[in-house]
C-alpha cells in the first residue's frame, strides 16, 4: 500500500472552464482566472479533485504552489475508449484507428500523472487512474485487464495512494481485480440520476457507500463524485426533481453526514460548466455548479 489512508477533509471537484473554454481544443483557463477560481473556494475546501493530467491542472498546481493556497489535490488521469462499447446510449463506437490512437492518449496521461505526482508531492495528495471508464453505459471504456495494469504501473512509480474514480455498481460487478491493485476505491453516486427525490437523496448515498463499503471491507471507501443539479430539460432528470434548494438541502445533508463519519466526499461540483452536453441551455450537465458559470453563488453558497 502506498502511505496511509487519506484523511477526511472538506473536498470538491474543480474544472474551470469557462464559457468559450473546454478541453477539446476551446483553451484552456488562465492562470489569473484559475487563481480567481482558487480564492473563490480557498476558505471554505482543502482538497479539490482534478480529472486530467493536462494543461488545465498543469496551471491549477502552479498557481496553489506560488500562491501558497491551502489545497491538497486528487489528481487523475483522463483516460479514453480501449473498447468500443455497444451499451452506451450516445455513442461508444470507434475505428481500430482511433482505438489505438486512444490507448496511446492513455499511455501518456499515466506517465504525466507519475510525472506530476513526483513534481508535487507536497500538494498531490493522491492519484486515480481514470474516470467512469468501466461503467456499462460510459463511452470512453477501458478493459478491467487494462486499469489493473495502469494502476500497477502508478503505484510502483508513485508515493501517494493510488484510485480509480467510478460508478458504484461496477465495483459490485466486476471490478475486484482492479480494487485489488488499489490503496482506495472512489465511487460516484447520483441519487438524482436514479429517479430518486431529494427527500430520498441522502439515504440512497449511504446506501450505495454502505454496499461498496461491504463488499471491499478491508479498504478505504471514498465518495469522489457525489451532488444534485439545479437545472435539467428532463432527458435524464426529471426537471421538477432539480433547483437550487434542492441542491441547498443535499448537499448540507450529505457534508453533515461525512464529517459525522469522517468519510472523505468529493462534491460535484464548485462551478457550472457550459460546454458540457448538449447545446440546450438547461443540459443537466451544465447546472452541477455550486457557483454558476460567471462565478457568482448559488443558494448553496449563500447561506
Amino acid at each position: 500500500m502506498n502511505n496511509n489512508k487519506l484523511p477526511y477533509a472538506k473536498a470538491i471537484c474543480y474544472s474551470g472552464y469557462r464559457d468559450g473554454q473546454d478541453p477539446d481544443g476551446g483553451g484552456f483557463p488562465s492562470y489569473h482566472q484559475v487563481k480567481q477560481d482558487l480564492l473563490i473556494l480557498k476558505d471554505e475546501w482543502r482538497s479539490l479533485r482534478l480529472y486530467g493530467s493536462d494543461q488545465h491542472s498543469m496551471t491549477i498546481l502552479d498557481v496553489i504552489e506560488k500562491e501558497c493556497l491551502p489545497f491538497d489535490v486528487m489528481l487523475g488521469a483522463y483516460i479514453t475508449a480501449e473498447v468500443s462499447n455497444d451499451h452506451c446510449p450516445w455513442g461508444g463506437h470507434y475505428s481500430e484507428e482511433e482505438l489505438a490512437t486512444n490507448k496511446q492518449h492513455n499511455r501518456q496521461q499515466i506517465e504525466q500523472l507519475i510525472q506530476l505526482a513526483n513534481q508535487y508531492p507536497q500538494i498531490i495528495s493522491s492519484i486515480s487512474i481514470g474516470n467512469e471508464a468501466a461503467v456499462s453505459w460510459t463511452d470512453h471504456l477501458v478493459p478491467t485487464e487494462n486499469l489493473v495494469e495502469y494502476a500497477k504501473q502508478a503505484k510502483s512509480q508513485v508515493a501517494q495512494p493510488v484510485t480509480f474514480c467510478e460508478n458504484y455498481v461496477p465495483w459490485l460487478e466486476h471490478l475486484g481485480p482492479l480494487a485489488e491493485q488499489l490503496d482506495v476505491i472512489s465511487i460516484h453516486t447520483y441519487p438524482v440520476w436514479e429517479f430518486k427525490s431529494i427527500d430520498e437523496g441522502l439515504a440512497y448515498t449511504i446506501a450505495n457507500y454502505e454496499a461498496v463499503k461491504s463488499a471491499y471491507p478491508d479498504k478505504q471507501i471514498i465518495i469522489t463524485e457525489a451532488g444534485w443539479a439545479t437545472n435539467s430539460n428532463g432527458r435524464g432528470i426529471e426537471s421538477h426533481n432539480v433547483n437550487e434548494e434542492f441542491q441547498h438541502q443535499y448537499f448540507h445533508q450529505l457534508m453533515d453526514w461525512a464529517e459525522q463519519q469522517q468519510v472523505l466526499v468529493y462534491f460535484f461540483e464548485a462551478f457550472d460548466e457550459n460546454w458540457k452536453g448538449s447545446s440546450d441551455p438547461l443540459e443537466p450537465e451544465k447546472h452541477w455548479g455550486i457557483y454558476k458559470a460567471d462565478r457568482s453563488p448559488k443558494l448553496v453558497m449563500q447561506s
